[in-house]
């Protein structure tokens, strides 16, 4: 098997990872609500079927928020597939998500074939 197969082959792989991920926020609040929103819509967009997400209220779980080092909110952490990444804003910018997600490589190089 050359390079090239081995590169398409991971590709095909990754399109069956599970991804898993935690969204901090605090509390009920229109820039909580609107992260919420604005991940559910990119997962179900690129990851539909492929993930796991649990927001976690950091008012309702401090614990939870000091063990990942919560430090601001909105913040979303991909604990799977590795390496483990932390993205913080409001999550309106669907680019830096999928950047941040590794998404948009894998979605540009398919593209390209």
């Amino acid at each position: 098997m050359d390079a090239k197969e081995k590169f398409e082959q991971s590709l095909q792989s990754s399109e069956n990872e599970q991804y898993i991920l935690r969204l901090y926020i605090t509390g009920i609040t229109p820039r909580s609500t609107q992260a919420i929103a604005n991940v559910k819509r990119i997962c179900e967009e690129y990851l539909a079927g492929r993930y796991e997400l649990e927001v976690i209220d950091i008012y309702q779980n401090p614990v939870l928020a000091k063990d990942e080092q919560i430090i601001a909110v909105p913040t979303l952490i991909k604990k799977l597939p590795l390496p483990l990444r932390r993205i913080i804003g409001d999550m309106s910018d669907t680019e830096r998500i999928l950047k941040g997600l590794d998404l948009r490589i894998k979605n540009d190089v398919q593209e390209k074939r």
